[in-house]
């Protein structure tokens, strides 16, 4: 018998720094998720721990570099955790870092509301010969009620929907898009890229929801020049019509589309 892979690390490490300022605060919250792949294997087939690094340490690891300036962008600290697990243990050969920022809104200098549901994120692969970074959403929730039609599909035994030229379409996007390079002001681009997420699903004029899909990468390609790829998930939440202009909303079952674009 044969170790084909192991890997392991800590997951849903909880932070939150202030950045104080004397005239305003600054505030940033995050969850982490650290993977490390290296020479572990003695770990899982003799018991041996002479080379662990303990998950616990990985930990007091996020909250000690949460001093550091980087905290302010999730690719900045994702980085800047990857660069200190690369530099201090030569047996590991790879550090993966998932961060996903809680975002929140100011109403004062030092006061905040709580943002909307969706997250920044941002993901560090980190291994000796390269370091990839992408940044992305998840759980952005958009909706149109008009510009939105499917037609055209598969009618068969099985089909029992209605074609329609107009429908309400709405999804919880994610999306992931990688950079080329690692000079990129991380939050104007992290909100270049949603604008055009949000602004070509408003403009679009859709045939279905992989066509809508597919002009929200080509527009980001497009105009993004330090992004060379990016994926892209539409789950469907569903509004059935009940009569004229009343609906229920639901979003299980959902169709779930999904693609990645690159150039």
């Amino acid at each position: 018998m044969k170790i084909l892979e192991t890997h392991y690390g800590k997951s849903r490490v909880r932070l939150a720094r202030i950045v104080r300022d004397a005239n305003r605060h600054d505030f940033h919250e995050m969850t982490v998720a650290i993977d490390l792949q290296g020479d572990f294997d003695a770990s899982y087939s003799e018991g041996d721990n002479s080379a662990v690094v303990a998950t616990d340490s990985m930990k007091n690891m996020v909250y000690g570099l949460a001093a550091d300036p980087a905290v302010t962008h999730p690719e900045t600290f994702g980085l800047l955790l990857g660069q200190e697990l690369l530099g201090r243990y030569a047996h590991v050969s790879r550090a993966q870092i998932e961060l996903a920022e809680h975002i929140w809104h100011r109403h004062g200098p030092f006061s905040f509301t709580a943002g909307p549901s969706h997250r920044r994120v941002a993901r560090i692969d980190a291994a000796r010969d390269q370091v990839t970074i992408e940044a992305g959403v998840t759980g952005f929730v958009l909706l149109r009620t008009a510009g939105s039609a499917f037609e055209g599909f598969i009618r068969d035994l099985w089909t029992t929907l209605p074609e329609t030229s107009d429908r309400i379409m709405a999804t919880s996007f994610d999306a992931t898009w990688r950079y080329c390079r690692e000079d990129v002001s991380w939050g104007t681009s992290w909100h270049g890229v949603m604008k055009l997420i949000t602004d070509t699903f408003a403009e679009h004029d859709s045939k279905s929801v992989q066509h809508t899909l597919h002009a929200i990468g080509e527009a980001v390609l497009a105009q993004c020049e330090h992004v060379d790829r990016i994926r892209l998930v539409m789950p469907n939440k569903h509004y059935l019509c009940v009569q004229g202009d009343v609906f229920c909303p639901t979003d299980e079952p959902h169709g779930l589309i999904e693609a990645t674009l690159s150039r």
